[in-house]
């Protein structure tokens, strides 16, 4: 251990989706964790309220899922990924498939949510092109919504820090409205209720102004995340499913923060009731202990695709690292987890108490806006009169002094808890937060 807690002059690591300079002038080093909390450099105890970056549902340090792992690399490091496979990625995708809607079955493994949207993508691509509909390559995403940092995953995201640097990326790509209006459903708790075609009418016309025909697929996240947490009208979905139907679009549901229990389920497609054509995932698929992602298919894409190319390579796609033998590990001690700690119960009962305790954040200093649903809560802040951001971040570091760590993305707060929460654990976190709001300037 080195005498000093930083370890050199900070300048060889470029860290990502970070202001490097603020950074390296107070660095936060996090040396351990477990359970519920992170351990830093300084000898400092962090509470994480955040569930690492929304994908550490089991908490830090899960013995099975750490034993699995050494299990895994005892015996088997690393195998091929193509024209080889082994037996637990078959079984991980079984007990994947086995949580989804039926007719979702088919899964295939990346490395990330990044890399299961671009999957995801060029599955769309090629289902249409194998069904003789080869003109359908247009996209439509969301305004804020958030794919993943790939070229596609920015091009139908709809974040504009994410998109304005990095050229014109996918041609031919739309986004709808976000569907959310703060001025009417400020303070809403779980789905606002409001008519859903006032946001989706725009749909209806981005589909006539380009002709159904030359249109893939409709991407969105089922709650939007990343964001900040914003919760579409209830409907929003089904009338969503029903309209990209009627037109012969195909509906990607990004489940990367949604799947494996965020809501109380097993994912939002079977939250909120209605089935996509296919879904992404990652994060707590395998509580984050090795980089892994998914896409599961309906049977209808995948047969077709497979049965579109009698002999040889069906998709030319696919990862070095695809179902990576340590990741398969982690994800089966993850969904073993899982069904032992009954984690989607744990979450349902936990909801009420959680929103109960967001919504009392209601009136604390220059809260404008609280959202919620399951384990997820969003708020907005009055933006600093030096520019936008600026109070999110303060927030931000004054929650790590106080002891908890939270996510600030402009001048927007999500709180997301380790899923195995209990409701001391909640009424801690919050006590927290409000410590926190107080302390702003």
């Amino acid at each position: 251990m080195p005498a000093s807690p930083v370890p050199n002059d900070l300048s060889a690591y470029w860290l990502p989706f970070t202001a490097n300079k603020a950074f390296k002038a107070a660095p936060r080093l996090i040396t351990g964790a477990e359970g519920q909390f992170y351990f830093t450099a300084d000898g400092r105890r962090i509470r994480d309220a955040f569930s690492g970056m929304w994908c550490s549902i089991l908490g830090h340090g899960h013995k099975g899922i750490t034993e699995a792992i050494i299990r895994q690399a005892q015996c088997l490091d690393y195998s091929p990924a193509f024209n080889f496979a082994t037996p637990g990625a078959f079984e991980l995708a079984s007990q994947v498939a086995d949580q989804f809607p039926d007719g979702l079955e088919h899964v295939f493994f990346t490395n990330s949510g990044s890399e299961a949207v671009d999957t995801a993508l060029k599955m769309a691509l090629v289902y249409h092109r194998s069904r003789g509909e080869g003109t359908r390559t247009r996209f439509i995403g969301r305004v804020n919504g958030y794919h993943g940092v790939g070229f596609g995953g920015i091009s139908v995201g709809g974040m504009p820090n994410n998109r304005k640097f990095f050229g014109l990326g996918l041609p031919g790509v739309d986004h709808m409205p976000f569907p959310y209006d703060p001025a009417l459903d400020a303070f809403t708790r779980g789905q606002p209720d409001r008519d859903p075609m006032v946001y989706l009418k725009e749909l209806e016309a981005i589909v006539a102004l380009h002709d159904p025909s030359s249109i893939a697929a409709v991407i969105v996240e089922p709650m939007i995340g990343s964001a900040g947490v914003f919760v579409p009208p209830a409907g929003y979905l089904a009338k969503l499913r029903e309209i990209t139907a009627r037109h012969g679009i195909l509906l990607i549901f990004d489940e990367v923060i949604t799947g494996f229990g965020r809501l109380g389920a097993a994912n939002g497609a079977t939250f909120f009731g209605v089935t996509p054509d296919l879904c992404t995932m990652a994060k707590g698929i395998n509580n984050a202990a090795v980089p892994m992602g998914a896409v599961i298919a309906s049977r209808q894409i995948h047969d077709t695709i497979i049965n579109a190319t009698p002999t040889g390579v069906e998709f030319f796609h696919g990862y070095t690292y695809s179902a990576h033998p340590l990741a398969v590990a982690a994800g089966l001690a993850a969904q073993q987890a899982i069904r032992d700690e009954r984690l989607y119960e744990n979450v349902a009962q936990l909801a009420p108490l959680f929103e109960a305790a967001m919504h009392g954040l209601r009136g604390e200093p220059f809260v404008t806006d609280i959202r919620n649903l399951g384990l997820a809560g969003g708020m907005t802040l009055t933006p600093h009169p030096d520019g936008p951001g600026l109070r999110g971040y303060e927030l931000f570091t004054k929650a790590y002094e106080k002891g908890i760590a939270i996510r600030a993305n402009g001048d927007t707060i999500a709180i997301a808890p380790i899923l195995t929460s209990t409701p001391a654990d909640i009424e801690e976190i919050f006590e927290l937060v409000r410590q926190s709001l107080r302390a702003l300037k």
